[in-house]
């Protein structure tokens, strides 16, 4: 399955791997890599350039084939030091880049001089637009459905993906709420060039978190999610547990962040990830666990994905279409 995406970076089919934070590791990105895929280390995961520095080598002694980083740009009381997170990136060699929150455009003159391609990750199509007007690669585009961020328009990718890609020049990968082959051969249909997933990677066995989130995944359906921080205008779609639940409850009584700052500390969704306690803290997971019912290894869910994404083309949409002219004739 060729397209514009897997052309111009490299690999082998059009599934990317984004990043994720606490998940995008070398463990799991070298098995996306060596499936074929495209899998980005997430550089804030690594508390330190240096850390990140040494996780980019150690995914190198497990893979020789191409991977990404991830740097995501947010707001933040102490940010983090964005410029030596780059400058680990350009001098480790990465050539490809997945940005994601802020604007990359004081981030993008410093990777293009490096050789580095650099994909944006949007939840709109102007956002889109712009990343394309100014340099980038190609744009990785949120649907609502998506674990994270999606924006505060609400609009699904069924709407999102056609109408981005109608606007743009560059690859558009797909994201949100695909989890299986019925989502990439939609995706194609829909005008992109490849689909990206998290909370399906993130339910691997080479996926680094415990064991109980990825069972506590397959449990849950499309509905198991909760939209927190809708109040604040900073929407995040997280899995439905005690927390989640508690952090929508107190906003519905008009909170400020500081009443559920304490709820939402990053070290307590890590606890979730690392210890296996589902009611730690809040952890990010999208509308797609309802299409989780297993927990393969990453070759095995990337083979499964492109040879049912084969036979649903050749065969059964190949077949509606035969059925259609047989018809008419």
């Amino acid at each position: 399955m060729r397209t514009r995406f897997t052309e111009i970076f490299g690999v082998e089919h059009p599934i990317v791997q984004g990043g994720m934070m606490w998940v995008g590791r070398a463990e799991l990105v070298a098995a996306v890599a060596e499936a074929g895929a495209l899998g980005f280390i997430t550089a804030l995961t690594q508390p330190t350039p240096e850390d990140l520095v040494r996780e980019i080598q150690r995914t190198r002694e497990l893979t020789d084939k191409p991977f990404g980083v991830n740097l995501t740009i947010l707001p933040s009381i102490n940010p983090p030091p964005y410029a030596e997170y780059r400058q680990a990136i350009i001098d480790s060699g990465v050539k490809i880049v997945e940005t994601a929150g802020f604007n990359p455009a004081d981030h993008l003159p410093h990777f293009k001089d490096a050789g580095i391609k650099v994909i944006h990750k949007c939840t709109s199509v102007r956002h889109a637009v712009k990343a394309e007007r100014i340099g980038v690669d190609a744009v990785s585009i949120d649907g609502f459905e998506c674990a994270g961020h999606p924006g505060e328009d609400d609009v699904p990718g069924l709407i999102l993906i056609p109408a981005a890609t109608s606007k743009l020049t560059i690859p558009v990968i797909a994201s949100g709420g695909i989890a299986d082959s019925r989502g990439l051969v939609a995706a194609l249909a829909l005008g992109a060039d490849g689909v990206n997933m998290g909370t399906r990677f993130m339910c691997t066995v080479e996926s680094p978190v415990a064991q109980e989130v990825k069972e506590q995944i397959v449990r849950h359906t499309e509905r198991d999610t909760k939209l927190i921080f809708r109040t604040l205008r900073n929407t995040a779609r997280v899995a439905t547990n005690v927390v989640s639940e508690e952090v929508v409850e107190i906003e519905s009584r008009g909170a400020r962040f500081e009443d559920i700052a304490h709820l939402v500390a990053g070290a307590r969704g890590r606890k979730v990830f690392e210890e296996g306690d589902i009611d730690a803290g809040i952890w990010t997971a999208g509308q797609s666990q309802g299409l989780i019912h297993d927990i393969p290894t990453v070759a095995e869910l990337v083979e499964r994905m492109v040879t049912e994404a084969e036979a649903v083309i050749t065969g059964r949409l190949n077949d509606i279409v035969g059925a259609d002219r047989a018809v008419r004739a």
